[in-house]
């Protein structure tokens, strides 16, 4: 069974592909992905590697843990399941709010 592993503290410069191939040392590297602003598409300083088997995501862990990539000393352990949040939505769509032109006799 594939287990997922949070790195954080990555360089800028880190890829996807670099990320992967540093883990491959590891074992069998399913998937390995760094996490980038939507708006700039730069890094966001963390991503999340996925090892083929447990025995080998504690091997990653064991590797790559305060350890040093890409001039950065990153931090790896197993990635927590996400939390249930509300919807995120922009301001039309949270209902209530003002907006356009009040009344009045002001004018």
């Amino acid at each position: 069974m594939a287990k997922k592993l949070y790195i954080g503290g990555l360089s800028f410069d880190t890829t996807d592909e670099s990320l992967g191939a540093a883990f491959a040392q590891a074992g069998t590297v399913v998937s390995a992905i760094v996490i980038k602003d939507r708006n700039t598409g730069r890094s966001r300083g963390f991503g999340f590697v996925e090892m083929s088997t447990d025995e080998e995501a504690t091997a990653a862990i064991g590797m790559w843990d305060g350890k040093e990539l890409d001039g950065r000393t990153i931090k790896v352990n197993e990635a927590k399941p996400m939390a249930d949040r509300p919807p995120r939505g922009n301001s039309y769509s949270q209902g209530g709010g003002g907006g356009g032109f009040g009344g009045g006799d002001r004018y």
